[in-house]
């Protein structure tokens, strides 16, 4: 009787070691997926503020008013880094002078902004908007003005800023 209870018993510790082994397996299978799924929103996140990035930048060079010239150059510099910011930074002194003289009211519209590539913390986009200039007082038509540009934005920190904005023809 004893050699019949241990027989009924091996299969007994057999199937629970299996069913142990089965339970870790899966386990590690869901450890391993709620990581690559982290590490996809991490991606999608990455994607998306590099494209609203530069679409904030695009409008902040689109709209730009004799009225409120310190706060539009205060945003291009806030949205940009590197070469463009200290473009930027080079040439503010002519732009708003020459914003205020003229009384320049431009206001702009986006059309489209498109991710081109991802790596690492340096992204490329493409931006397409319009702008609208017109000048307080003046007789003339207002203008209409149509922009592409290439930007590279960069992670700097836990913000993506421009850091080159190349129009494209």
């Amino acid at each position: 009787m004893a050699v019949k209870a241990a027989r009924r018993a091996r299969p007994l510790k057999t199937a629970g070691l299996v069913l142990s082994v089965l339970v870790v397996a899966l386990l590690a299978v869901a450890y391993w997926l709620c990581g690559a799924l982290r590490e996809a929103q991490v991606a999608a996140d990455d994607r998306e503020a590099a494209v609203r990035s530069a679409r904030t930048h695009a409008l902040a060079l689109l709209s730009v008013g004799y009225r409120s010239v310190d706060a539009d150059i205060n945003r291009i510099l806030d949205t940009s880094t590197g070469a463009a910011r200290a473009e930027y930074a080079r040439t503010v002194v002519t732009l708003k002078k020459t914003t205020v003289k003229n009384k320049v009211l431009q206001t702009g519209a986006l059309r489209a902004a498109g991710l081109v590539s991802l790596k690492g913390g340096t992204a490329q986009v493409m931006v397409v908007g319009d702008a609208v200039v017109r000048w307080k007082g003046s007789q003339d038509a207002p203008q209409e003005r149509f922009y592409r540009w290439n930007m590279e934005v960069t992670r700097v920190g836990a913000v993506w800023l421009v850091s080159k904005a190349e129009l494209v023809l």
